[in-house]
């Protein structure tokens, strides 16, 4: 390395004619004056400082301000000046290595880069700021490059094996600094389990992460067998993004992963078993996985193949469409099968929320409940909601209920009120087969059955189709004694597209009895083989007691600033979120691996769009 040492301009000359008088001097590639005889001036010298030899690595541990590790982050301090020559490759989140003097090695991450001054001297002066700014080149040697560390983990081996542990020790002034270019190092660095679901490829600041092997990506999956705890999908996921971040592409690619035919769970009974994914489509994209992408060439096929990566159209695909008066389904742009089906009034008497339109106070849907099951002891379970409402308006019953004090009239009228509703006249008891008879076509192992809602336009009654399907799927789930043992015996995976729609805080009783149903069925999850996809752009309104039991969050692109800090990401990721492109990711799953940023497929695995 080269040092100069900085001239000391005085006098009362122009500082423009000292400036031109530098410059005259650096295009004859000197100092700025004539050199005296021996080469040499007093007030000019240079200095070589290079060693013979190669330089490794990027730089070396400072010791300049400190050099410290400690169990409180805060306290940290590790820094390494990085050599003129490595500059420009340095990024925020590069993943380094430091050499302890045994076979040890800290993993680590920048988290800092900062230029300061190399020579006292003062460059916010007018003559420097003239001659920079006439100068084409910036001379690195001139300043210190400082990169700020953050330990990560300390790498070690046992027994052949690479493997981390918490940072215990500080790495030794002056040590070599390198980038982690090994996918061992940085997968054991970031606990990246080797097996799994894939998600996408390490990235830092929206650059896939290179190594020097073949495939020179890292892949990143998440863990899914009982080696180490239980299959993460069991544990929930969430994929939050804005619109056009790729959400869909993304949750496309990640279900295409549970639907290989080599991934299983173990049940109870030692059975290993395949998954059934049942996906809630309101914009009809999801079908769609029943077809090849054409995009993806057999290039792409070897090289996913390669990696381990389950791609192309899955044939066991089913669209089941609900049958809603007034609404028909387009059934274009996939090949998949179409089933029709409708949702019996009879599912009402153990889920009295899916009929009340408005919302109801306790008093009301107590007298809801009592209406329902009098009403079923005399109809059936074939009894019908137009019967339903038929049977409110029975004057007897209703003096009777007020005279005996269990429903007062005014309680009873607000009941006739909301539940008499055209959402409701639209979807009971249309013409099609029960979804209560469908079960073995809703639920296949290693099945994608999509329920589509694009179709119906009333919101209302999109809500009484999803809550109706997946309240069956959760309780028979969750059940002693279910009445269909296909569901009971199946790993199931239950996708909702546009979750906030559904699964959103509210004070109505209602709302507060499908949240208490959903939240159970996340904490049964892992016991019961069940997981719950959610996607969302607005992830701040899903209630909170169903968003704590979520273990994955993979966050794309966010706008909003109350959707990025309801996800609970760390600080340092959170701000990058805004500024990420389609397909950039973060993904924060504590019970799998450090947070990280991935860059998901640039092609979908599966048909996608038009």
């Amino acid at each position: 390395m080269t040092l100069e040492d900085f001239t000391d301009f005085s006098g009362d000359g122009d500082a423009e004619a000292d400036a031109d008088a530098e410059d005259e001097g650096q295009e004859r590639g000197e100092s700025g004056v004539e050199p005296s005889g021996d080469g040499a001036s007093d007030s000019f010298q240079r200095l070589a400082v290079e060693p013979a030899g190669r330089d490794r690595g990027i730089g070396t541990i400072s010791v300049s301000q400190g050099l410290r590790v400690a169990e409180d982050g805060r306290d940290t301090e590790l820094r390494a000046f990085v050599t003129a020559g490595n500059r420009e490759s340095v990024r925020l989140g590069t993943y380094l290595l430091v050499p302890y003097p045994d076979d040890e090695a800290l993993f680590c991450r920048i988290t800092a880069l900062e230029y300061a001054q190399e020579f006292q001297a003062d460059d916010a002066t007018e003559i420097h700021a003239r001659r920079m700014m006439r100068r084409d080149d910036f001379e690195e040697r001139d300043y210190k490059f400082m990169a700020s560390l953050d330990p990560v983990a300390v790498l070690y081996r046992e027994g052949g094996e690479l493997k981390r542990r918490m940072t215990d020790r500080v790495p030794k002034p002056g040590a070599t600094v390198t980038e982690a270019t090994e996918a061992e190092q940085i997968k054991t660095g970031l606990k990246i389990p080797e097996d799994g679901v894939f998600l996408g490829h390490l990235s830092v600041g929206g650059e896939t992460v290179r190594t020097a092997a073949e495939p020179p990506t890292i892949d990143y999956r998440l863990k899914d067998d009982y080696a180490d705890g239980d299959p993460l999908v069991f544990r929930h996921a969430l994929v939050a993004g804005g619109t056009g971040s790729g959400k869909t592409h993304a949750s496309k690619n990640i279900l295409r992963q549970y639907l290989s035919p080599d991934r299983t769970y173990e049940m109870d009974d030692g059975r290993a078993a395949r998954a059934a994914v049942v996906q809630f489509d309101p914009q009809d994209e999801y079908a769609q996985m029943h077809d090849d992408n054409p995009a993806v060439t057999a290039e792409d096929a070897r090289r996913l193949e390669r990696e381990g990566v389950a791609h192309g159209g899955h044939d066991d695909t089913v669209a089941l469409i609900p049958e809603v008066a007034d609404a028909t389904y387009p059934g274009t742009g996939h090949r998949a099968e179409q089933v029709p089906f409708t949702i019996p009034f009879s599912m009402v008497r153990r889920r009295p929320w899916l009929v009340a339109g408005a919302s109801l106070n306790d008093n009301q849907y107590n007298a809801l409940t009592l209406l329902l099951d009098r009403f079923f002891e005399s109809y059936g379970r074939e009894g019908t909601y137009r019967q339903f409402v038929t049977f409110l308006d029975d004057p007897a019953l209703r003096e009777e209920l007020d005279e005996s004090g269990r429903v007062h009239e005014a309680t009873y009228d607000a009941v006739m009120r909301k539940t008499r509703t055209r959402a409701a006249n639209l979807v009971f008891d249309q013409d099609a087969r029960p979804v209560t008879d469908l079960v073995h076509e809703l639920v296949r192992p290693g099945g994608l059955s999509v329920v589509p809602t694009y179709h119906i336009s009333d919101s209302r009654a999109t809500e009484i189709v999803v809550l109706a399907v997946a309240s069956l799927l959760i309780d028979e789930k969750l059940s002693n004694d279910p009445a269909h043992d296909r569901i009971k015996e199946t790993p199931l995976v239950v996708g909702m597209d546009e979750a906030h729609n559904f699964l959103a805080d509210a004070e109505s009783v209602q709302a507060r009895n499908v949240i208490r149903k959903f939240t159970e069925a996340a904490k049964q999850g892992r016991k019961e083989r069940l997981g719950l996809f959610l996607i969302t752009q607005d992830p701040q309104d899903i209630a909170e007691p169903v968003f704590k039991q979520i273990n994955t969050k993979i966050v794309l692109n966010l706008g909003d600033e109350d959707a990025i800090k309801s996800v609970n990401i760390p600080p340092n990721l959170e701000d990058k979120v805004p500024y990420m492109e389609k397909g950039q990711m973060v993904v924060y799953s504590p019970d799998n691996s450090e947070p990280v940023e991935l860059v998901g497929l640039s092609k979908c695995l599966t048909r996608h769009g038009e």
